[in-house]
């Protein structure tokens, strides 16, 4: 073999992922289910539609609370013994709490599923919510909240959602709440919280692995009988944020590097223009060779990266860029990045089509190697409502989106005019930068993302 060649291509990539099954338990619950027996493993996701956006107001981290003390205790264990029965079987169990969703996550070998199942439902249809538990989980929760505010990522993470979404709607609270709401929450809200959001009929189960599904279903409606919980939420309404450019800055004091969160709200995601926003993205911050991280870390050397994302939601999303930089760049960074956001409008180039094409192409079949890389594709199936075969459509999708797709999403999509730019970092030395913008009032903003009078 000679390695000065180099190898040229057999073709074009084609993948099929293996068919996904549906059907429903006699509780009501959608199971999605994919035969996988590479490894005797079985791998459940359980997506609760009872995410933070359900969270009344004056009690934000209510149902972040909710999935981090249901498990402490079940059925006729304690906290520490379920974690050992758990333990004994080598089955991971873990839940976690986001915008839309709760989800627990199960995986076990094969051979155990039986139990894990049997310990899994007592979660579901037993748990203890325990005044004990609930405090320390409360606690441990405040002390998290506590950390954020000595973090500038964190602190630029939280405050940008708030200022994207505005406070009217779910979406701009963080999901672990704040402090002052989480003293006013009580076992009673998360035992309300319990019976009226959390149940079968609008969650969904993805099951990945070694079982026939005849078997799966039986063992499913076996273990899964007693939930039958039925929801009482009503209809949220998610407005679509504040539409006005500013330049917004939170004060951290002796900071030597600012946090830039640059974007606005953009609508849900649909199969009409993903695509062609998702190869938009890719050329503009969504890899390494991106035009964005070529110009601030290559170029001017402000960072050691930079990245843009279309961040889908159930019901909205955002547009964001997200960079940290020395103190003395941030002006010129943030210059540098609406330069980019501008240039971008005015068209790309085949040869960027085609390398980011590649690259998506070629990395997309290792999204789907493990267990865990299926399951997770089939929560977003779930959460966007996509059809079925869509995984099987997608590099079909992808190849056939043209330059001038993705020039017109560059118009439609990236709103100059709507911007929220956030810095989080030391006033003292970046206020000045950002004045020199000459794009308007400078307005402070507390850890919240809160305008300060």
């Amino acid at each position: 073999m000679d390695r000065k060649i180099k190898p040229e291509p057999e073709g074009e990539i084609e993948f099929l992922l293996p068919e996904i099954e549906k059907f429903r338990l006699k509780n009501g619950l959608k199971v999605l289910f994919v035969k996988k027996n590479s490894l005797p493993i079985l791998k459940l996701n359980l997506v609760a539609d009872s995410g933070s956006k359900f969270d009344p107001a004056g009690k934000k981290g209510l149902s972040n609370l909710f999935a981090r003390t249901i498990d402490e205790g079940a059925g006729v264990y304690n906290s520490v013994e379920l974690s050992d029965e758990f333990d004994l079987l080598g089955t991971n169990f873990s839940i976690n709490c986001f915008s839309d969703d709760i989800h627990f996550s199960l995986q076990t070998l094969s051979e155990n599923i039986e139990r894990s199942l049997e310990l899994f439902s007592m979660v579901l249809t037993n748990p203890h919510f325990s005044e004990k538990a609930f405090n320390k989980e409360k606690r441990k929760t405040l002390t998290t909240i506590q950390q954020l505010k000595d973090s500038s990522e964190d602190i630029a993470d939280l405050a940008f959602d708030y200022l994207v979404f505005g406070n009217l709607n779910p979406y701009a609270f963080p999901t672990i709440g704040y402090m002052e709401d989480l003293e006013k929450i009580t076992i009673n809200d998360l035992k309300k919280f319990y019976q009226s959001n959390f149940c079968p009929l609008t969650s969904s189960l993805i099951v990945v692995g070694n079982i026939e599904k005849n078997e799966l279903e039986e063992k499913l409606n076996s273990h899964l009988a007693l939930w039958t919980n039925k929801s009482s939420v009503e209809n949220i309404n998610f407005s679509e944020g504040r539409s006005d450019f500013s330049i917004n800055l939170i004060h951290k004091k002796d900071a030597v590097q600012s946090e830039i969160r640059i974007g606005h709200v953009t609508e849900k995601r649909t199969n009409e223009n993903f695509f062609s926003r998702h190869l938009l993205n890719t050329i503009l911050g969504g890899q390494f060779t991106s035009r964005i991280n070529l110009n601030l870390r290559e170029d001017k050397g402000y960072t050691y990266g930079a990245v843009s994302r279309f961040n889908y939601l159930k019901e909205l999303g955002n547009f964001y860029v997200s960079t940290s930089v020395g103190s003395e760049n941030t002006g010129n960074a943030v210059k540098e990045i609406i330069s980019e956001l501008e240039l971008i409008k005015k068209g790309i180039t085949l040869k960027e089509l085609e390398f980011a094409k590649d690259s998506i192409t070629h990395r997309f079949p290792g999204n789907f190697e493990t267990y865990s890389h299926i399951a997770a594709n089939l929560i977003s199936l779930v959460l966007h409502s996509l059809p079925n075969n869509y995984f099987d459509n997608y590099l079909r999708q992808i190849n056939n989106t043209t330059k001038e797709d993705i020039d017109k999403s560059a118009l439609e999509f990236i709103k100059s005019e709507e911007l929220k730019i956030l810095v989080v970092g030391n006033k003292n030395i970046i206020k000045k930068q950002l004045d020199g913008l000459n794009k308007g009032e400078i307005i402070e903003l507390n850890n919240n993302g809160q305008k300060i009078n």
